[in-house]
């Protein structure tokens, strides 16, 4: 299994660290990480790009996420995994190597973006249901009457592991995934610390889509 959970790393990071982002904002010429807040992820795909490639951007990021924990799976499976545990902690190896790629792509200089929309592409393929509608509803939640996407993530961030415990608690997720949902969070969190000095600051700026092509 340390094979298994070596190429689920490798394809885990590999595939996280694509730079959707960046790869779109050069379709249109332009460079995200010099544009809007400098961030490639979805976000700032949205304000600078405009909505149609922002949300491809969104998509693709999550896509990865989903795609990672695939190919943990996958990589347990293939390389004969004795339990169901066995093949989920692949899948928790891949996630992690995902988010990771997200935030720190080889590609870019390690310089990547926040690992939210890629998170959400994680927690559809890794845990329950209600961990991905109770976060996604958070989100919705604290953006749509704050209009901060910080606010939201940040939000969005706590209430994956928060939501993870509760359900290991009747029995529908276990101490792995429920361990990985924190980590997940406490990275989040992390590299959002920008956003929060903003906010504690009175300076973050609230969602508005700039497009500089026709949407």
């Amino acid at each position: 299994m340390v094979t298994a959970f070596l190429l689920a790393a490798v394809v885990g990071y590999l595939l996280g660290s694509i730079p959707s982002g960046y790869l779109a904002g050069r379709m249109r010429g332009v460079d995200l990480r010099k544009e809007g807040s400098g961030n490639i992820g979805a976000t700032n795909a949205l304000r600078v790009l405009g909505k149609k490639l922002g949300y491809v951007v969104l998509a693709a990021d999550m896509l990865k996420g989903w795609l990672a924990v695939m190919a943990g799976f996958s990589s347990a499976l293939l390389l004969g995994a004795e339990s169901n545990q066995m093949v989920i902690n692949a899948g928790v190896v891949a996630a992690v190597a995902a988010v990771l790629g997200h935030s720190f792509p080889v590609w870019l200089g390690f310089q990547g973006g926040k690992g939210i929309a890629t998170s959400a592409g994680i927690m559809l393929a890794l845990f329950p249901p209600l961990v991905f509608f109770s976060s996604l509803g958070v989100w919705l939640l604290l953006f749509f009457t704050t209009r901060y996407v910080s606010v939201g993530s940040l939000g969005a961030a706590v209430a994956l592991p928060t939501s993870a415990f509760v359900l290991m608690g009747f029995g529908q997720c276990d101490l792995v995934r429920a361990g990985i949902a924190s980590i997940m969070c406490v990275l989040a969190i992390w590299r959002h610390k920008p956003n929060i000095a903003r906010l504690l600051a009175g300076t973050e700026k609230r969602f508005e889509r700039r497009s500089r092509t026709e949407s």
